[in-house]
C-alpha cells in the first residue's frame, strides 16, 4: 500500500511538472485519476489559502523597502534641516557648550553678535524683526538659523582644547541674504510711517530686505517682552507686519482679478471697453466711485489697471465666476500656509459660489474682506517677474565658522509655475503701463531703469484712513528686485508706497547690486 502512494505520488508531481504537455489521463488507472483529482482539490485550497499570506508578505517587503529608502534619505538630505526646526526646542541645550555665533547681512555687517554674556545688535531697531531676537520665543533669523548659531565648526584641536579646559567653543556665523544698503534705504524711507517692506530677488527668492514698524531695540528685549505682554497692553510691536500683517490688498489686487478675466475669457479678454463715468451702481444697491472721484472715460483692460478703475473692475468682477476665482487664488497661495521658514499669516480670500453677489464689485479692486501679507504679494509679483515660476522665500545664505570659512551654502528653491509665459507677457505688459502712463508715472519719472508694478490704496477704519501700496520690479525685460511696500495711515503721515519703492529701486542701481 505504501509503495502504492509513493507511486501515486509521483504521478502528481510528474502531471504538476508538464506546463506545455498535458498527461494523457486515459493511460492511468482508474485509482491514479481519483487520486490526482484529490491532489488537484488540495493544490486549489492551498492556493486560496497561501493567497493573503503572500500578500501580506509582499506588503511587508515593500513597506521594508520603503523605510530603509526613506532612513536613508533622511541621512542624506533631511537631516540637517529637521534638526534646524526652529520647533525644535532642543536646540538650546546646545548652548552649554557653545558661545552662540554671529548673524551678518550679505555685505559682512555684524547684526548680532555677543557683548560677554550678553547678545548685542549693534544697528538697534534697523533690523529688529527680520534679526530678531533671542530670549523669550525667539524671533527672526535668530528663530530659523537658531540650530546653525549652536554649532561649532571651530578647527578640531581648538575644540578639543576648550573641552579640556570645560569651555564654551565659538559657534558658526549665519550669513543671511540681507543687504545693510537696501534695508537701510527701506528703513530710512519708512520714516515714521508704520507699516512694511520686503525686498527679494524674483530669480532665487532671496530676500534682499525686510522692515516692518512700529519696531523696536532688541538689545532693550525683557522691557519691550514685558510692555507687548503686560495685562491689557494693546501693543503690536513684536509683530512682524511684513510676514504677519494682513491688510486688504487695494489696488494690488487688480493684477490678480485681471489675470481671473484672462482666463475665463481667453478669447476675448482683450477686446474690454468700459467707459468710466461719476460713478455706478452695481446689482441696485451697491454704487461704484473711482478714488479721488476721477473719472477716465473710455478705457480697454490695460487703460483700467494704468488708471486703477474701480468702475471698470467691479464691472469686471460681476463677470467673474467666483468659484473659479477662488481656485485660481488658492493656487496662488491664499487660504493657504505660505513657504517660509519664519512665523507668516495666511493671506484670506472668502468669496464662493455661495456668497452674496453684493460682496463682488468691492472685492474685485481689492476692499471687502480680501486679506493679504506684504511677504505674500512680493511673492506673487515675484512670480511674474519671474516668467511665472514662485520662488521660495529665504533669509539664510551660508553658515561659515567663526574664523569666515564657510561650512554650508543655501541653493534657491522653487515652490511651483503659477503663470504661463503668454500671462507673464501680457501683465507685465500692464504693469509696465501703470509706471509709465498710469497712477505710478510720476514716482518714476526721470529713472534710469525701467520698472513695473501696481499702486494701492485701501481704505480701512470705516474710510477714515488710507493704506498705500505698491508692489512692482525693475528692469522689465531681466528682472533683478521685487518689491512690496505697505504703509498704513497714508493720509496723515502723507508717505506714499511708491515713493518708498523709487528709493529702493535707486539705492539698488545706485550701489551697484545689479552687477
Amino acid at each position: 500500500m505504501k509503495k502504492k502512494d509513493e507511486a501515486l505520488k509521483k504521478v502528481h508531481k510528474k502531471s504538476k511538472s508538464r506546463k506545455k504537455k498535458e498527461l494523457d489521463r486515459s493511460l492511468l488507472t482508474p485509482d491514479q485519476q481519483a487520486f490526482l483529482e484529490r491532489e488537484e482539490k488540495i493544490d486549489k485550497i492551498n492556493e486560496k489559502l497561501n493567497r493573503p499570506v503572500l500578500g501580506i508578505t509582499y506588503i511587508c517587503s515593500v513597506l521594508m523597502i520603503g523605510l530603509m529608502i526613506y532612513i536613508m534619505h533622511f541621512m542624506v538630505a533631511d537631516k540637517d534641516e529637521v534638526i534646524a526646526n526652529a520647533a525644535n526646542t532642543r536646540l538650546d541645550s546646545y548652548a552649554s557648550d557653545v558661545i552662540r555665533g554671529d548673524i551678518v547681512t550679505s555685505d559682512k555687517k555684524i547684526i548680532a553678535t555677543n557683548d560677554g554674556d550678553t547678545r548685542y545688535y549693534p544697528y538697534d531697531d534697523l533690523f529688529a524683526h527680520v534679526g530678531g531676537y533671542s530670549k523669550y520665543t525667539k524671533a527672526g533669523i535668530e528663530l530659523v538659523g537658531n540650530y546653525y548659531l549652536l554649532e561649532s565648526h571651530a578647527n578640531i584641536v581648538e575644540r578639543a582644547f576648550h573641552t579640556l579646559r570645560e569651555e564654551k567653543n565659538e559657534g558658526d556665523t549665519v550669513v543671511s541674504t540681507l543687504n545693510y544698503e537696501l534695508q537701510k534705504t527701506a528703513y530710512d524711507a519708512l520714516g515714521g510711517a508704520d507699516g512694511a517692506v520686503v525686498v527679494m530677488e524674483p530669480d532665487t527668492g532671496k530676500i534682499l530686505a525686510m522692515v516692518s514698524k512700529p519696531d523696536f531695540n532688541p538689545n532693550d528685549i525683557d522691557a519691550v517682552w514685558e510692555e507687548a505682554n503686560s495685562e491689557n497692553s494693546k501693543s503690536s510691536v513684536l509683530l512682524n507686519r511684513a510676514t504677519q500683517g494682513l491688510y486688504p490688498p487695494g489696488s494690488t489686487f487688480k493684477i490678480l482679478t485681471t489675470l481671473a478675466f484672462m482666463r475665463q475669457n481667453p478669447k476675448n479678454f482683450e477686446e474690454y471697453y468700459y467707459n468710466c463715468s461719476s460713478e455706478e451702481q452695481i446689482f441696485n444697491n451697491v454704487t461704484i466711485h473711482c478714488f479721488g472721484r476721477k473719472i477716465h472715460g473710455e478705457e480697454d483692460l490695460s487703460d483700467a489697471l494704468a488708471n486703477s478703475c474701480n468702475q471698470a473692475y467691479a464691472d469686471i468682477g460681476t463677470g467673474l465666476n467666483v468659484n473659479k476665482w477662488r481656485d485660481m487664488l488658492e493656487s496662488l497661495l491664499f487660504n493657504k500656509s505660505l513657504p517660509y521658514t519664519d512665523a507668516s499669516a495666511t493671506s484670506r480670500f472668502y468669496l464662493d459660489g455661495r456668497s452674496d453677489k453684493g460682496y463682488i464689485p468691492q472685492t474685485a479692486f481689492g476692499q471687502g474682506d480680501t486679506l493679504i501679507t506684504p511677504l505674500h504679494n512680493a511673492m506673487i509679483t515675484a512670480a511674474i517677474a519671474n516668467g511665472g515660476l514662485m520662488m521660495k522665500p529665504y533669509l539664510i545664505d551660508s553658515i561659515e565658522n567663526y574664523k569666515g570659512t564657510r561650512i554650508k551654502k543655501f541653493s534657491p528653491s522653487s515652490y511651483d509655475t503659477l503663470l504661463t509665459s503668454d500671462e507673464v507677457d501680457i501683465l507685465t505688459g500692464y504693469m509696465r503701463k501703470v509706471v509709465t502712463n498710469g497712477t505710478a508715472a510720476d514716482y518714476f519719472a526721470g529713472a534710469a531703469y525701467d520698472a513695473a508694478g501696481k499702486t494701492g490704496t485701501a481704505e480701512y477704519d470705516n474710510g477714515n484712513h488710507d493704506y498705500s501700496w505698491f508692489v512692482g520690479f525693475s528692469n522689465v525685460e531681466k528682472p533683478d528686485v521685487v518689491v512690496s511696500i505697505i504703509i498704513e495711515e497714508s493720509d496723515v503721515n502723507g508717505i506714499k508706497a511708491s515713493a518708498v519703492a523709487r528709493k529702493i529701486f535707486d539705492a539698488y542701481y545706485n550701489n551697484g547690486l545689479d552687477e
